[in-house]
């Protein structure tokens, strides 16, 4: 061998590339990390725990992602930065190692009515591709399938050149198929408007008669009404003629001149119909939609069966279906469907669209359907939706970001779970995942907890190591890891029955079940076997039910707990009564704001492509309040110190002595019952977690007065020593001679019931049934179902 090929026996000196092997953090300091440093391997699974509030988010979603992110936006030219969101810099002295990070949330998708599972997978762009290509008879390009592409026809004179500046004008039509149905517009239902909710037609219009949220004579609506002429603004609306009354209600838009003022005038009906029924009901602010609900009614389109489509798009057809058949069909049997086509001339197409369908399934989706609506899916749901893309990813080295994965599924479903987190990992990529179950916990190649404590008193590290070392490390994690509830030794017995008979919601069966009143009912099941159907369509519209969703709690940078929890109005009251002036004044979004910062704080700068800058006023001090108004006392402090002070403290300022204010005082001992004492009242909610959100929620409900009251998944979030609080709140409002049903995963809350009702045995269309009714005793001795294995195995039984 020449001396030029020779290799030295000893073991080669280590490439400098293969040294960043950890991802370092030092000195974060996002919301409340106090100077938190941590080293996170790479291409490992790391499980971020801590009770909800501590900081974890913080530190994975608010630091390590977001400054991956702001780094890649950076690439791009200053002139591509200006359409993108503006990030700033995350407060951290030293971030090293970082990746490209991909972030999976629980966000909810869209609530845009048009945006379906097939639309928001791009399932339904591959299907409509397909249908182009196969569909009998052919009918046009993909867009002819699209139910949000209409038909656009037209007809006009067109110039053609004939060269040496000679042309020629020529009749021409043009015409381009949709698949939008023309009835419905693409929405699957039509609207019907109940006349008498949106005006009393005893009043004329200067009289007030219009009873719709926010159209008031006294603003732009009233000058448009009174200038527009074509009604008497001071006839009442029922001596109104036939196009009198059409122009009120159904004219098309139309330019008028009020005042000197060029205006479009346009009938209530459209106008309802752009600015309310254009959003997801869900979405609407709750007095609005409470108007929507009685005044409109919304019907399956009788044209195209809701299915959205023309009749065009539903008569070209691939074996018999059409692409609302496919796309009704549940996942699992639509990629056996796909799998039984085998047509060459499209074979990568029917590749794409078959690892796709089978990535849902894998991923425990297989019961939905594509033309399910987005805004409809949990947030459990609506996770696992976007993991899909991902699944079949060729990327690597990149770093994976989850927000507590498994939220929303069964314990089977889990195991499942856990095999794809780690298949990320085993393809060389960082796996980061804030969690609290346990069973997630368990799979960590390393655990960074935060605590001690949530709030101010949370912000740090207090264990990094292995799960072992985490049991065995004492923090608050550490020390709940192993709980396992023990079941009851005594049941509570029931004061009555809710009846439910012939439910037929999305895949429930002609269900016929006596939920018991008095008593803690816990309704249980895989994903998809039909639990919230079950409550959503046969129980939550019943008087006297007050339902807590899992929906995310609304609100800007101006909205805190005081006036998300309608806490601020009393407080203010309370004040102005003891100074003699004004309520308004103790509003920072009112008349007491601080001129400078209009009561924000803090005064934004926007710097285009550039990260805006936040500086506190420097009027204020941060404070959001004008001097003046700060020189009003209540029991010694103003009204930013009491803002400032935490819900434990508030809840002893305003029960005794001067500022003894009962109707403030009962909205912060529902907080400080839900485990959020250590909250600040005037924090701002877009600082708080997910499990903070959940709760504030839940007190917000628990004032609403029902009889029954049914909780989506209250676990969501919480913490394994945050559960128990949680449990004692539910044993609470049954004394208290409340009903309440929970629709729950977790085994805690199972082994705590009074009573269980079990659906399934499956998802989809292999679910629907009640496989189980009785007491946890009884399901954990039968062990008949999934969840009665599951509850036996973490029960110890």
């Amino acid at each position: 061998m020449s001396m030029a090929t020779r290799t030295g026996t000893g073991s080669p000196a280590p490439h400098g590339a293969d040294s960043h092997d950890v991802l370092r953090v030092q000195g974060a300091r996002v919301n409340n990390l106090k100077d938190v440093s941590v080293e996170i391997p790479k291409r490992r699974l790391t499980v971020f725990t801590g009770v909800s509030g501590s900081g974890k988010s913080s530190l994975v979603f608010g630091t390590i992602a977001a400054e991956s992110q702001r780094l890649i936006n950076e690439t791009y030219s200053a002139f591509v930065q200006g359409f993108m969101p503006t990030l700033a810099r995350p407060e951290v002295d030293v971030l090293d190692g970082l990746t490209t990070a991909i972030i999976v949330d629980q966000e909810r998708m869209g609530a845009n009515p048009r945006s379906t599972v097939g639309t928001a997978t791009d399932a339904n762009a591959m299907l409509r591709i397909l249908f182009s290509r196969l569909g009998k008879p052919h009918i046009g390009s993909p867009n002819a399938y699209s139910f949000n592409v209409p038909s656009v026809k037209a007809s006009g004179a067109i110039t053609v050149e004939r060269g040496a500046g000679r042309t020629k004008t020529e009749k021409a039509n043009f015409t381009r198929l949709g698949g939008m149905c023309p009835r419905c517009e693409g929405m699957g239902s039509v609207t019907d408007f109940d006349l008498s909710a949106l005006y009393d037609d005893s009043l004329s219009l200067n009289e007030g008669a219009l009873t719709i949220p926010g159209y008031t004579m006294d603003g732009w609506y009233g000058r448009i009404y009174r200038g527009a002429g074509f009604f008497d603004p001071d006839k009442p609306i029922r001596k109104y003629t036939k196009k009198e009354l059409y122009d009120l209600l159904h004219k098309e838009p139309t330019k008028i001149k009020v005042d000197g003022i060029n205006l479009t005038y346009e009938g209530l009906i459209p106008k309802i119909q752009k600015s309310f029924l254009s959003k997801d009901v869900e979405a609407l602010q709750p007095h609005i939609r409470a108007f929507v609900e009685r005044a409109v009614t919304f019907t399956t389109c009788p044209d195209c069966d809701g299915t959205r489509l023309g009749k065009e798009a539903r008569s070209s057809k691939i074996e018999g279906k059409n692409i609302a058949d496919v796309c009704a069909m549940q996942i699992s049997d639509l990629a056996d469907w796909v799998r039984g086509l085998d047509e060459p001339s499209v074979a990568p197409l029917l590749t794409g669209l078959q690892h796709l369908l089978d990535s849902f399934v894998e991923i425990g989706l297989g019961y939905l359907s594509l033309d399910r609506p987005s805004g409809t899916l949990s947030g459990g749901e609506a996770q696992r939706t976007k993991m899909i893309r991902h699944l079949g990813s060729s990327l690597t080295d990149v770093t994976y970001v989850f927000d507590e994965p498994t939220i929303g599924l069964h314990p089977h479903d889990i195991q499942r779970m856990n095999g794809l987190l780690l298949r990320l990992r085993d393809k060389g990529n960082t796996v980061l995942v804030v969690e609290h179950k346990p069973e997630a916990i368990a799979i960590a190649d390393h655990v960074v907890d935060l605590g001690p404590a949530a709030g101010t008193a949370g912000g740090e590290v207090v264990f990094q190591g292995s799960v072992d070392g985490l049991r065995a490390s004492g923090t608050l994690t550490g020390r709940h890891l192993d709980d396992r509830a023990s079941l009851k030794p005594s049941v509570r017995t029931a004061s009555g029955v809710l009846e439910v008979r012939g439910a037929r919601t999305h895949n429930l069966r002609d269900v016929d079940v006596d939920i018991p009143l008095g008593v803690l009912v816990v309704l249980t099941g895989v994903a998809g076997s039909g639990k919230s159907s079950l409550i959503q369509g046969s129980v939550s519209g019943r008087d006297g039910v007050v339902s807590v969703d899992q929906g995310a709690i609304k609100g800007s940078r101006r909205s805190n707990p005081a006036t998300y929890t309608g806490l601020l109005d009393p407080i203010r009251k309370a004040f102005a009564k003891a100074n003699g002036v004004k309520p308004a004044l103790f509003s920072p979004n009112s008349e007491g704001a601080c001129p400078s910062c209009n009561g924000a704080g803090v005064i934004y700068t926007d710097l285009a492509m550039m990260a805006g800058v936040a500086i506190t006023c420097e009027e204020c001090e941060g404070r959001r309040f004008q001097a003046s108004v700060l020189d009003y006392h209540l029991g010694g402090r103003n009204i930013s110190e009491v803002l400032a002070m935490s819900v434990t403290e508030a809840e002893e300022f305003f029960g005794a002595g001067e500022a003894r204010t009962p109707a403030a005082h009962a909205i912060l001992h529902r907080l400080a019952d839900v485990g959020l004492g250590y909250l600040s009242l005037g924090q701002p909610l877009t600082t708080l977690s997910g499990g903070e959100r959940q709760r504030l929620k839940l007190a917000t409900h628990m004032a609403t007065d029902g009889a029954v009251y049914v909780l989506d998944e209250p676990t969501t979030g919480l913490h394994l020593a945050d559960v128990e609080h949680l449990l004692g709140l539910l044993d609470r409002l049954v004394d208290s001679g409340k009903s309440v049903i929970v629709i729950e995963h977790h085994q805690a809350v199972m082994a705590h019931a009074d009573w269980i009702i079990d659906l399934g045995p499956g998802a989809g269309h292999d679910g629907g049934r009640i496989v189980f009714e009785g007491t946890p005793a009884d399901l954990v001795a039968a062990r008949s179902t999934l969840t009665g294995e599951h509850l036996a195995a973490y029960v110890g039984a």
